[in-house]
């Protein structure tokens, strides 16, 4: 298939809510193998439709999970479960990064567990449930359909040293809006 760009702090789409996939399309099918072949260039662990500029309700995931294989696959239309009570916040485990925030990483606190519904590619019912990193993943992508940033939900001086980092990096101000994952690494966008 082929890897599209992906959308950067300070594009519209990201700040948009998705709209409910009604059916999964030849298009939505090719979208879907792009959106993995998008992740693995730029190397994430997940990757949401508004990130490459498509304002559909689905996200791809390849979330490692300690001791097991990677948490591999597509959800269309999920619905997403917090579970269990955010712990506080460690800075050096609970970094977080985005594709859509390139280069950068920043702690926040996020429920320790998370379970999402949807659909796969074949209109099947699935349930997804994790911890730890693939709980963060869930959360995140699921964020991003609903039209959130994780620097969105950061506090305090972390809120700050993001708009920094914005502005230092120039998105707003050059109009970068997008990078091409196969051919820049993300800490140079």
């Amino acid at each position: 298939m082929a890897v599209r760009d992906i959308t950067v702090q300070g594009h519209r789409a990201l700040h948009q809510r998705t709209k409910k996939v009604k059916e999964v399309t030849p298009e939505v099918r090719t979208l879907v193998a792009d959106m993995f072949d998008t992740m693995a260039a730029a190397e994430g662990v997940g990757l949401a439709a508004n990130q490459v500029g498509v304002r559909l309700r689905i996200f791809v995931f390849d979330c490692p999970r300690p001791g097991q294989e990677n948490a591999r696959g597509v959800v269309i239309n999920p619905v997403l479960e917090r579970l269990g009570t955010p712990t506080p916040l460690d800075e050096e485990e609970d970094g977080e990064g985005c594709l859509s925030v390139p280069g950068e990483w920043f702690p926040l606190a996020r429920f320790p567990q998370a379970r999402v519904t949807g659909t796969d590619l074949e209109g099947n019912e699935i349930v997804l449930e994790g911890e730890d990193l693939f709980a963060r993943c869930l959360q995140h992508e699921t964020d991003h359909l609903d039209g959130y940033l994780y620097v969105d939900r950061l506090t305090g001086p972390w809120k700050s040293e993001a708009r920094e980092a914005s502005k230092d990096r120039g998105w707003a101000d050059t109009g970068i809006t997008k990078w091409d994952p196969s051919t820049t690494k993300a800490e140079d966008v």
